[in-house]
């Protein structure tokens, strides 16, 4: 019986066309859906599927070899029994960091120079002055996650001038625009020095709630806090308290826990929290489109012709597999 390769990404001409004709090299069907289109029947035939499936629609993909995520988190795809026995998955860490690195950038703006308050100022057609401001060179800053999307942004923070320290679960090798590498396990000690916190954590038990109130008691007074990663890395509750309290000077949050957040949640309400409906990434950077499209291909081909996948998943931790790198 014939393979079926399901696609959930969004693809184009002559984007569509290569994966066709890669397809038919292998005497393989090809499928092009979304998300909201794609039928029981197309999951239940699917081999491989790429982009990101719903969790419960794998349920019925019972002939399902392999999975390329078209996003860089796998956690929940990693859950025992969400996938078939022996299927393998990959995930599209590395297109998103240009993204999403010039996103923090901005947010960090946002808050050192009070943008957000200025806007909110216009909306009421208010010409008041907001008082004293930040610069952002000589100021100290800690990378929680040097993966694609934490090294993008110290190399660009560390190009403004901003001192940048990093954070990593592995690998301690310090790039030329980090200061100091911090093992994880001193994040604690450590985590008070920081004028600035950048967070983007993948989903593991040992990043849910990560930042509590405690440490998040733990920050320089007047501190900001960036999360881009997963919302679960932060209790939002208490990062509404510590804000209310001027124990945080602000936040810029791209993903929040819970996602949405609801709308009576009192961080909607608080000036110095910027919020963005976890948009940085996504598709919304033409660049991370073709990103997203060419590495999906590049792994169809190398799983079809057995070579080695990118990014390839360890099931027993959520991340990349070790002879990927960091």
């Amino acid at each position: 019986m014939q393979k079926t390769i399901l696609s959930l990404i969004p693809t184009e001409e002559p984007m569509r066309a290569r994966f066709e004709a890669l397809s038919a090299r292998f005497s393989l069907a090809v499928r092009f859906r979304t998300p909201d289109t794609a039928r029981p029947e197309d999951y239940a035939d699917a081999s491989v599927i790429l982009g990101t499936p719903p969790l419960p629609a794998l349920r019925g993909a019972k002939k399902l070899e392999y999975l390329h995520l078209s996003m860089a988190g796998s956690n929940s795809y990693v859950a025992p029994g969400v996938l078939p026995a022996g299927a393998r998955l990959t995930n599209s860490t590395g297109a998103f960091g240009h993204a999403i690195s010039e996103h923090m950038i901005g947010m960090l703006f946002e808050l050192y120079k009070k943008l957000a308050l200025y806007r909110d100022n216009q909306r009421e057609g208010l010409w008041r002055d907001e008082g004293p401001v930040r610069s952002v060179e000589g100021a100290s800053c800690l990378v929680v996650g040097l993966g694609d999307i934490g090294s993008a942004f110290a190399r660009r923070a560390h190009a403004l001038g901003v001192r940048v320290s990093g954070v990593r679960r592995t690998s301690l090798d310090r790039p030329p625009y980090i200061e100091r590498m911090i093992p994880f396990e001193r994040l604690g000690e450590e985590i008070g020095a920081f004028d600035i916190v950048a967070l983007s954590l993948p989903e593991t038990p040992d990043t849910v709630r990560l930042f509590d109130a405690a440490m998040l008691g733990r920050m320089k007074d007047g501190a900001v806090l960036l999360n881009v990663g997963r919302g679960s890395a932060v209790d939002s509750d208490a990062l509404a308290a510590a804000l209310l309290s001027g124990k945080l000077s602000g936040c810029g949050l791209d993903v929040t826990e819970p996602e949405p957040l609801p709308p009576e949640h009192p961080l909607w309400r608080i000036p110095s929290a910027v919020i963005t409906p976890h948009v940085s990434g996504f598709f919304h950077l033409r660049e991370t489109y073709e990103n997203i499209v060419a590495l999906a291909y590049d792994n169809l081909e190398a799983y079809l012709t057995g070579a080695p996948l990118k990014n390839e998943v360890d099931f027993s931790t959520g991340y990349r597999k070790a002879k990927e790198g960091k």
